[in-house]
């Protein structure tokens, strides 16, 4: 099987930004795809060749325990495969999802520690030892379950694709600081892109997870947050 879904494949935009400043237009973000896609290609085509390559030319595999969502597992993989694949193919964990293979969207966050991490570009073997938490297990956190009850009072997601990206990185974000600034929240969350431009309704969902009464969401504005 290979380690990304049919309907997974990297994001596809114009070429109008940095890596580090995507721009959203009308609410979608467009990256510079060129970039961003041929590295996801050769990080995931170096992978799917070590998986076929002959034992004697694959790089050593050796037998690791994760702790993921407070259970102890075993798996037997490769130092540098990314902990997205571990989880999603190996563990079969689909929560976490595939946006870019760069860590420049936010899809594939989730929490080593306690704090956010791509794991799309963390090998494996930095995440031994240390306590792996997925959106699978993050509303049995205070935190996180503050955040995800916000996110369905308000309707925050659209297509849903990012969202579980962005509660990760929300749960970091509360956990940490239980009354963030708009500040805080543009500093913690700005990593996290949504192509349908949910922004508005992020903030407003971290704030209610806060303890922050809410206007009426008639007299919400547009999202226009970058």
């Amino acid at each position: 099987m290979l380690p990304i879904d049919a309907n997974e494949v990297p994001c596809r935009g114009v070429s109008v930004a940095s890596r580090q400043s995507p721009v959203r237009m009308c609410g979608t973000s467009f990256y510079p795809a060129a970039r961003i896609n041929l590295i996801a290609v050769y990080n995931t085509s170096r992978w799917c060749c070590r998986r076929l390559l002959p034992g004697f030319l694959r790089k050593s595999v050796t037998m690791k325990t994760l702790n993921v969502n407070g259970q102890n597992r075993k798996v037997d993989v490769p130092d540098d495969m990314p902990l997205l694949w571990v989880l999603r193919d190996v563990m079969e964990m689909t929560g976490t999802k595939f946006g870019c293979g760069a860590g420049l969207c936010g899809a594939c966050t989730i929490h080593l520690d306690g704090s956010p991490a791509r794991s799309c570009i963390t090998p494996v073997s930095a995440a031994a030892g240390k306590r792996v938490t997925t959106i699978e297990a993050i509303g049995k956190t205070a935190a996180g379950h503050k955040i995800q009850q916000a996110w369905k009072a308000l309707d925050v997601p659209q297509c849903g694709y990012c969202q579980s990206g962005q509660i990760m990185s929300a749960a970091a974000l509360l956990a940490g600081n239980p009354h963030p600034s708009d500040a805080d929240i543009d500093s913690a969350m700005a990593g996290n892109l949504c192509r349908c431009g949910t922004y508005s309704r992020i903030r407003a969902a971290i704030k209610q997870a806060a303890g922050e009464k809410l206007a009426d969401r008639s007299t919400e504005s547009s999202p226009t947050e970058a």
